[in-house]
């Protein structure tokens, strides 16, 4: 397994890859609360592409995971006590973090959370923060294994799609 920067030609993979995970969540527990056409899509990994800021797992030649890492907030993070008060570029957020349904319970997560605390020290970031929908027991159970703490649980605007509050995580570096 080697995790690299996605580029265009990864593009139409991480499509795909996006599309077999959220078929297999509408026939599973659908734990992250994602909806196939809404999020994550084409124009997700574009985005991340484009800012550099999308990374790739692969296995072999196949994109197994992904992650997108950007130092930007969402903007209801503002309304969260973190202790503490670091510039954006001393933060990382972690942005869909996906494995390919096929890979799942398999370590990959593991992998990519190393690859995220690694890459995150090699930068000087002094903290990583996500948000993860508060019924996604499995994500959350990792990011407690790695030592990230409770902030907060917010609403990010996303109860149209019936989900309504999301727990705030952060990791001290």
């Amino acid at each position: 397994m080697r995790i690299e920067k996605g580029t265009e030609h990864n593009l139409e993979e991480i499509e795909s890859l996006y599309n077999d995970l959220n078929d297999y969540l509408e026939t599973h527990i659908n734990y992250p609360g994602w909806k196939k056409g809404v999020y994550p899509i084409k124009e997700t990994a574009q985005n991340g592409i484009q800012e550099g800021n999308l990374y790739v797992m692969q296995d072999g030649d196949h994109i197994v995971g992904t992650v997108i890492l950007r130092h930007e907030q969402e903007a209801a993070y503002s309304t969260a006590n973190w202790h503490n008060n670091f510039d954006d570029e001393d933060i990382l957020v972690v942005n869909t973090f996906a494995v390919h349904p096929t890979y799942l319970n398999k370590g990959l997560g593991t992998k990519l959370m190393d690859f995220i605390i690694q890459h995150s020290k090699e930068m000087n970031i002094k903290a990583i923060r996500l948000d993860v929908y508060e019924k996604n027991k499995p994500a959350i159970k990792l990011y407690r294994k790695y030592g990230f703490d409770y902030i907060d649980t917010i609403d990010l605007g996303y109860s149209k799609y019936g989900l309504d509050k999301f727990e705030l995580y952060q990791k001290l570096l």
